[in-house]
């Protein structure tokens, strides 16, 4: 639903009652968070009957003197549906509420969005709904006691609608994604060279079993190649496989940028509501990038699976630090999540020092900003 749609459905009649779940004092008092410990697994809240949630938002902070580096990776969310063991949302947290790296900055798309101060502040919009119950867990494996506020607000019915699917986000890495040497290769072999007619060796952003449909995903990369080549990271292209069918997929695109409704190897930081850059990255395309694409006009359908894929690099020749959180409806059940690798596979990599612009202007012949 676009914004015109809603702002045209407001003065319908609606059925349920609007209710939520908090973090508030239940003593009347001013504590409205839970304190979580390090290694708690903490269930926030159980709703029960059938529903729908329509908003979420969270923050939190180390009960410390200072702020605990990569906070947003060492803690976990999950979501439950319908009396599941197993969990339809699995992300550290930060990427669930789009961003990767551990890191948090002001931004905002149609469903999801980071606020002041200092993009601390998550919101989701994402409808979830749920025909027999609801559950939201928070794992915590930081290294200090947590403050966690939050609201989720959410529409309680009698019955929930036959024909609604179930919310499932997924969060994946790969450090590093399995390219080839650089040393020795010609760089324009590196970055151009070869041909990809399988798809078989590009990184995977959901491999989903059932009926519905892929609403998009965050996407974040770590340029890990320390050169004066000409280092940009995204020539790969988006290959979508619906319904298990052969190369070429029906949705092939033509290299990551485009995926990302971007153009020209961009570094310039754009956010709107469907598709943005939260972070550009250094000279040369040096160090993290945070991208996303929100397929909410044009939900990708299926049938019986889809695997979205992108190359990492042309013919998937590079070898970056990866991640991605993707999001999708479908009808339950879903494919087991592989188990989520614990803090320590989850931190990103430590920053490295991007190029001397100087160095810069004997590649590229001109001055750089």
């Amino acid at each position: 639903m676009d914004n015109q749609t809603a702002l045209f459905s407001l003065s319908r009649k609606r059925s349920g009652k609007r209710k939520r779940e908090s973090s508030y004092d239940r003593l009347g008092g001013n504590k409205d968070y839970f304190s979580i410990q390090p290694g708690d697994l903490t269930e926030i809240c159980s709703i029960p009957g059938a529903g729908a949630i329509t908003h979420i938002w969270m923050t939190m902070a180390t009960d410390a003197p200072v702020e605990e580096l990569y906070l947003p990776r060492k803690v976990v969310l999950r979501m439950y549906w319908d009396q599941e063991t197993e969990p339809s949302v699995e992300a550290p947290i930060g990427d669930f509420f789009g961003m990767g790296h551990g890191l948090t900055k002001n931004y905002a798309s149609a469903a999801l969005m980071m606020s002041p101060e200092d993009g601390k502040a998550f919101n989701s919009f994402f409808r979830m709904p749920y025909g027999n119950g609801a559950r939201i867990t928070i794992e915590s494996e930081a290294e200090h006691p947590i403050k966690f506020y939050f609201y989720v607000d959410y529409e309680s019915y009698d019955k929930l609608p036959e024909e609604e699917l179930r919310f499932h986000a997924q969060w994946h890495r790969e450090n590093p994604t399995d390219g080839i040497a650089d040393h020795g290769v010609d760089n324009a072999f590196y970055e151009f060279g070869g041909k990809n007619t399988t798809g078989s060796g590009n990184y995977v952003i959901l491999d989903a079993v059932g009926k519905g449909h892929y609403i998009g995903c965050n996407f974040n990369v770590h340029n890990l190649r320390d050169t004066r080549e000409w280092n940009w990271y995204g020539e790969g292209d988006d290959m979508i496989f619906i319904d298990g069918e052969p190369w070429p997929p029906t949705l092939h695109g033509t290299g990551m940028e485009d995926y990302f409704n971007t153009a020209w190897c961009p570094q310039q930081e754009v956010c709107t509501p469907y598709h943005g850059i939260i972070m550009g990255g250094g000279p040369n395309w040096s160090g993290k990038i945070s991208t996303y694409r929100y397929h909410i006009l044009d939900p990708i359908m299926f049938d019986s699976s889809i695997k979205v894929t992108i190359e990492h690099g042309h013919n998937n020749h590079r070898s970056d630090d990866v991640s991605s959180t993707a999001y999708w409806y479908q009808a339950e059940p879903h494919r087991s999540f592989p188990k989520l690798p614990k803090v320590d596979k989850r931190l990103p990599m430590p920053d490295t020092k991007p190029l001397n612009p100087a160095s810069l202007n004997q590649i590229f012949g001109h001055n750089n900003p």
